[in-house]
This record gives structure tokens, sequence and C-alpha cells, in this order.
């Protein structure tokens, strides 16, 4: 039986972002504004802003990627920490992910972020280090790419932004998140990275 954490965690995010969509005051608690937490300790913005989007657009995309590769990595997690260490998986990555733009953003009282793609981004990473060669389709591209071509796309194109600055995308979120992901699951079972290796060492598509 499929573990439904997932679903679960995808169900939240969209009822929320939604009831957010339509009441401002609700987006501006759960939003991750820094003074607030520095100030006020509201330390709970540091997992509530991944479950608020800027629009619907934004929501989709980082629920589509969660529903497709979320599941798969859930059922390998699930039998190693059980589903509850699964969704604090999740959880500590949406945290971990923010955790360096608050940081530099401690004191500007004109930063905000919100979204999943941190938490998302993990799950993502995880399941590209379990199957490198599995392939990942991108919205304007209409054949699969290996998931550890992406992988280098991705992390390539998210340094460059997060250093050029100016489109309103954490991509420092994206990069720590995707760290994350690595990390935890490398952790969990350390035999992933000879899997890993060893499946690069035979590439192969699809």
């Amino acid at each position: 039986m499929e573990s439904p954490v997932t679903i679960l965690i995808i169900v939240a995010t969209c009822v929320v972002s939604w009831m957010a969509f339509n009441n401002q005051r609700l987006a501006d608690r759960l939003i991750l504004w820094p003074p607030a937490i520095d100030r006020s300790k509201q330390y709970d913005r540091l997992i509530t802003h991944g479950f608020i989007h800027a629009d619907f657009g934004h929501l989709l995309f980082n629920m589509i990627t969660l529903f497709f590769f979320g599941r798969a990595v859930e059922q390998v997690f699930v039998q190693k920490i059980g589903m509850l260490g699964y969704l604090v998986f999740y959880l500590a990555a949406i945290v971990v992910a923010i955790l360096p733009t608050y940081t530099r953003h401690r004191h500007d009282s004109h930063y905000r972020s919100l979204g999943a793609s941190g938490a998302v981004s993990a799950v993502l990473f995880s399941f590209i280090l379990m199957a490198p060669w599995s392939g990942i389709y991108l919205f304007f591209i209409p054949i699969p790419i290996p998931a550890i071509v992406y992988a280098v796309l991705y992390v390539s194109y998210s340094i460059w932004m997060d250093r050029r600055g100016g489109d309103n995308i954490n991509h420092s979120a994206h990069l720590w998140g995707a760290g994350f992901g690595v990390m935890f699951t490398l952790i969990m079972d350390p035999s992933v990275l000879s899997h890993f290796l060893s499946q690069l060492s035979h590439p192969r598509f699809g």
C-alpha cells in the first residue's frame, strides 16, 4: 500500500495556499519575514512560508514536481525511517533551505520569501541520487532529460541566478534544499552513494 504522506502534504499546501490567496492578512502572517522572527520570535514562519505561494502557477509547478518525485522518494524513506521520518525530512528541508536567506536578510524589513521550492528541491535531488538516469520532462522540451544532466543544469542555473539576482526567486533556497536532500539521503542510507556511482558508470536513458 502506497504511503499517503506526499499526497497529504500536497493537499495541505494547496489548501493553505488557496486560503492565503484570498486572505492577505493570513499570507502576511505565514510568509517568511525575517524581522518578525528576529524581533517577535515567530519561528513558525521558518516552516509556514513553505505552505503558501505567490500565485497559482508557482503552486502548480511545485506540487506537480512533488507529486511525481515525492511518492517515489517516500516509498524508499518509509522503509528506512517510517512515514513520520519522511514528514520530518520534508519539514526540515523547508527550514534548512531558508536558513541562509534568513541569516542574510535578518534585519531587512523589505525582504519576504514564500513557497515550497526548497523542500521540493530536497525531494527531487534525493530522487536523482537514487535514480540518476531516470527521465525528467521539462514543460518546454518534448523529450526527457536524464536526471543527472538535469541536476547539473539546475545547480548551475541556480548558482548563476543567485549571484545575478533581480528575478524575485529565491535560488539560494533551491540550492540549499537540493544539498540537504542529498545529505539527508546519504545519512539515512550510506549505500545509496555506491548505488549512485554504480549507476553513473552504466549510462541508460528512461
